[in-house]
């Protein structure tokens, strides 16, 4: 995972709440193997429709998502972040979002924005008005700004989760942290055995259900 110290991009403005899992990925997209290429599958219902602002060619290229209330909400399913990310998104912003999700993007490298409802409408506004605008996403001083707009929010993010995505760290990295300590343990550790706990039929022996 790559360290996200700046977001800098354009924005593109989707002016929906609700936006569940499902919606993000369609579950026949589910049955893929290999966690690349579900850029192509990212709300692919809804870009059957040419109107859909996605398919808008002003926004071709944009890597911040706006959207609304209570954005990635349902199952938990990794492949929303991955297909918004193989897209180009490098962050959301939006009023609110389903929990798991927002804890699986800390995970894979995906910024999670929340400001408040007027503060996104107003976002979207802007970005509506003059799609080439420049929104810059800073994780280290936790604000969003316009800067061409003389416009700037902050947002608040968890110490952890500020700090993975500043270093870089996925679940592995962060296990690997202590690295030092997991092999001492392992060096001095005893495996559980399985000694005398079976009689020579294979059959547990009265009293030693525990292992030791």
């Amino acid at each position: 995972m790559k360290p996200v110290r700046v977001v800098e991009g354009r924005g593109v403005p989707l002016d929906r709440s609700d936006v569940d899992t499902d919606q993000i990925i369609p579950s026949d997209w589910l049955k893929r193997v290999e966690r690349t290429g579900f850029g192509r599958g990212l709300f692919s219902e809804w870009r059957d429709d040419p109107n859909f602002v996605l398919n808008q060619p002003e926004f071709v290229g944009a890597t911040i998502l706006i959207a609304g209330p209570r954005f990635g909400t349902g199952s938990s399913r990794e492949h929303a972040v991955w297909a918004l990310m193989d897209y180009g998104f490098e962050a959301i912003v939006a009023p609110s979002f389903g929990d798991i999700f927002r804890n699986n993007s800390s995970k894979q490298g995906l910024a999670i924005v929340q400001l408040s409802v007027s503060d996104v409408e107003e976002l979207m506004a802007m970005v509506r008005a003059n799609p080439s605008r420049l929104i810059v996403i800073d994780v280290a001083r936790l604000s969003v700004e316009v800067p061409d707009a003389d416009w700037r929010r902050e947002f608040a993010l968890d110490p952890m989760t500020q700090e993975r995505l500043l270093e870089g760290w996925d679940d592995i990295a962060i296990s690997l942290r202590r690295e030092d300590e997991i092999t001492r343990y392992e060096a001095t550790s005893v495996a559980p055995s399985l000694r005398n706990v079976f009689d020579t039929s294979g059959h547990e022996r009265v009293g030693c259900s525990d292992i030791g």
